[in-house]
């Protein structure tokens, strides 16, 4: 797995919900990039249009609040985002991020420092996050070993695969 990922910031306030992450009515579909076409688009329509591959979501409390639909994390993995970092989770989008493979982080202060379009590294390894537009360093746990294997293969259903050894 890549563990070091580069991107703009795309920064969010408080329980930013599923419904805005996909829209109920874009849930006709299964298909990621399809639904990569309306993620973000109800809390700000310039995401659809600017987001680039590798770019970085940070969000207030709460983040994938609402209905439990695994359409949200897959939407935001699809645009090309390669983590969220928020204050933290609603439990149901922690679980359906993690088990399609889209790397999640919490971090009680970044969201409060940082402005869209600043410049993000984070590593995933060792759980460090660097605002480098603003020369600002934040830690966070990283998850253990065998959840970074799970992310790093693209989901639980990899994950499975790969260990009863089917492809």
């Amino acid at each position: 797995m890549e563990t070091i990922k580069n991107g703009r910031a795309w920064v969010y306030e408080d329980d930013v919900d599923t419904d805005v992450i996909i829209p109920a009515r874009y849930l006709n579909t299964t298909d990621p990039q399809e639904l990569a076409e309306h993620c973000m688009e109800d809390i700000d329509e310039s995401f659809v249009k600017n987001v680039k591959q590798g770019d970085i979501i940070i969000a207030g409390n709460n983040f994938g609040c609402g209905s439990s639909r695994e359409h949200a994390p897959i939407a935001i993995k699809a645009s090309g985002v390669s983590v969220v970092i928020a204050k933290s989770f609603a439990r149901i989008f922690f679980r359906n991020a993690i088990n399609i493979g889209l790397p999640i982080l919490e971090n009680s202060d970044i969201a409060h420092e940082t402005d869209s379009g600043d410049e993000i590294e984070v590593n995933l390894d060792t759980g460090e996050i660097k605002n480098l537009t603003k020369n600002k360093i934040y830690k966070t746990n990283p998850f253990p070993k065998s959840i970074q294997e799970l992310v790093s293969v693209g989901g639980l259903i990899n994950y499975t695969r790969k260990k009863l050894g089917i492809k």
